[in-house]
């Protein structure tokens, strides 16, 4: 299987990037990757990364690609006018079958566009959305769309609601997902326009629509996917990432303020790590960008190299399990006529 990195997306690339496909090598014999990005600079980290592994160097080609798009350009601009960019031979070389996967770390609105532009969007979708998995408790859930799409109308959100459906039943073997909708009240007619005509279109479907999910009981293992637009998505997401984060601080100043905090601590060294390892998004690596005619994983932007090696495997699941093609199929599925039957 070979999945196509770029080099330079996120905050400390290509460090993180190129350390990141060592690990995932190392992990995965049957990976090869195409590493890419300005050829000088990535083959000298390549070249200091892999010094102890020439067994695993083979396994991995250098594509040079000078233009780096950053987060501070326009995106769809950024994409038609950096051709030499590995957003956009990643994404060509994707939609021709020279690589079976994309991974960056890099500009979310460059990786939406170039899936858009460069990828193309699978039939009956109108705009393609990230979406992490997240922990609630229980085992986790897909949060559709963190991002992508800030401004959203009714059918989107039913689209999301159809992907989502369609990637727990395919990634996680959830038979009959449940599917929540975002809002400010569990009633249905509550909620901004937005919500309430998505609700409608939702609650018609023939997906396992549970209605509207309040933000606290987000994490209540209520819904195995919970939809809303990208704006709500977001904030949601990096809100947890926050708390997250808050809480193990405070929990790690308590247990060594005393004596008995710290006895206790070393009781339940092995439950604190688990904990950890549950809220820690470098296990999950990536969200995937749903809707687009490939495999594509969006690694945070902050991805140190095991995130980078998570997103990897992330986008290796994807492949082995034909999302993409199932996505198809569903909607395929879903717009099909019914043939009526016979009294």
């Amino acid at each position: 299987m070979k999945i196509y990195l770029d080099a330079m997306g996120g905050d400390h690339a290509p460090q993180a990037t190129v350390e990141g496909a060592k690990e995932a090598l190392g992990r995965f014999p049957e990976l090869t990757l195409e590493l890419a990005g300005p050829a000088d600079t990535v083959q000298k980290e390549v070249e200091r990364v892999f010094a102890d592994a020439p067994a695993l160097r083979k396994r991995l080609v250098v594509t040079d690609c000078p233009d780096v798009i950053t987060n501070d350009e326009a995106p769809v601009l950024a994409v038609r006018q950096k051709k030499n960019s590995a957003i956009v031979d990643g994404m060509l070389k994707l939609r021709g079958g020279a690589v079976d996967a994309f991974v960056s770390a890099g500009s979310t609105g460059a990786v939406l566009a170039g899936g858009m532009f460069r990828l193309g969007r699978i039939k009956g979708i109108d705009r393609p959305a990230l979406a992490p998995l997240l922990p609630n408790g229980k085992d986790v859930f897909l949060l559709i769309d963190c991002g992508a799409n800030v401004d959203c109308r009714p059918e989107y959100l039913a689209q999301f609601a159809l992907m989502g459906n369609a990637y727990m039943q395919g990634m996680r073997g959830i038979q009959n997902p449940r599917i929540g909708l975002v809002n400010n009240g569990a009633e249905s007619e509550k909620g901004c326009i937005l919500t309430k005509a998505a609700y409608e279109l939702l609650k018609h479907s023939d997906i396992n629509f549970v209605g509207n999910v309040e933000a606290r009981d987000i994490t209540g293992d209520v819904a195995d996917v919970i939809v809303c637009d990208g704006f709500v998505g977001n904030v949601i997401l990096k809100f947890m990432e926050g708390v997250a984060g808050t809480l193990m601080s405070i929990i790690k100043k308590e247990i060594t303020a005393d004596f008995r905090g710290k006895l206790g601590a070393l009781l339940a060294k092995t439950a604190f790590k688990r904990v950890k390892k549950t809220m820690d998004y470098t296990e999950v690596g990536g969200a995937p960008l749903l809707g687009v005619s490939g495999n594509v994983v969006k690694a945070h932007g902050s991805s140190n190299a095991h995130a980078i090696a998570c997103a990897i495997k992330q986008a290796m699941a994807m492949v082995n399990a034909d999302v993409v093609g199932d996505i198809e199929k569903r909607l395929l599925d879903v717009a099909a006529p019914q043939t009526p039957t016979e009294a």
